[in-house]
């Protein structure tokens, strides 16, 4: 796989994947929503290890349904949310993909919290569609 890169709309946070993600999913959960400002948010998980930044991020910490921080990264200059860490699943970033260079080849396996979706919107074809979590 070649490396994909990406960075916030100010340029001031660059990044670069080093691997295939893990998994490919939407969320639409309202904190997903509310943070990306839109209907619901597109993802990669990575390993962190394999996920590598130039310049610095400022850290919102919030709560997740199972009560357990959620480390949203965002630009401190622009505004853009790049990644998220959460305290269930140690060593894995979950990347936002909106802010890759390019997301071509990139297809949805899954959508979350399908319960919070907005109803006019299609299901994704083929991806798996959970109410909640999984």
């Amino acid at each position: 796989m070649q490396d994909r890169k990406g960075g916030c709309l100010c340029g001031a946070v660059r990044y670069v994947l080093k691997s295939a993600p893990r998994a490919i999913a939407i969320c639409h959960c309202t904190h997903c929503q509310r943070q990306s400002g839109s209907l619901f948010s597109f993802n990669l998980v990575i390993r962190e290890a394999d996920y590598d930044q130039r310049g610095e991020t400022m850290v919102y910490v919030d709560e997740g349904d199972s009560g357990q921080p959620v480390y949203r990264h965002f630009c401190g200059s622009c505004g853009s949310p790049i990644f998220a860490k959460t305290a269930l699943a140690p060593g894995k970033v979950v990347v936002k993909a909106g802010t890759l260079d390019s997301m071509e080849g990139l297809q949805p396996k899954t959508e979350i919290y399908t319960d919070h979706a907005v109803k006019w919107l299609a299901p994704v074809a083929g991806a798996a569609r959970f109410p909640r979590n999984q």
